[in-house]
């Protein structure tokens, strides 16, 4: 049985479970409970900042990665999709190579396809 707290917080409603529980749900869900693979984000300075740059790939890179995995494509699906090279959605999934906005967004219409065809089956 999953015991769990509700709480708000600053007028968010949340609920507050143990980490077993919230792993038990993950997996119950076909989801993995940690970062899974996904690129870490730099760390913080003292004074609380981040390298934006990096920040901002390393987001892009964790949403696609993410949203890639959920349609049930491979790197090299989405690349075939996509007609980009499978070593740039490496680089770009791994943070090393910043996209334009619009291969973002040639990126996030294969993903949207490909999503629309799995939950059509």
């Amino acid at each position: 049985m999953i015991r769990a707290h509700r709480i708000d917080l600053d007028g968010a409603k949340l609920v507050v479970m143990s980490e077993g529980d919230y792993e038990a749900l993950c997996r119950a869900a076909g989801r993995a409970a940690a970062d899974d693979g996904l690129p870490a984000f730099p760390a913080a300075t003292k004074g609380g900042t981040m390298p934006a740059l990096k920040f901002a790939r390393v987001s892009i890179a964790r949403d696609l990665i993410r949203a890639r995995r959920d349609a049930g494509l491979s790197q090299q699906a989405l690349a075939d999709l996509t007609g980009l090279r499978q070593e740039t959605l490496s680089r770009i999934e791994n943070a090393k190579h910043s996209a334009t906005p619009a291969t973002v967004a040639k990126i996030e219409r294969a993903i949207a396809k490909a999503t629309k065809r799995l939950k059509g089956r």
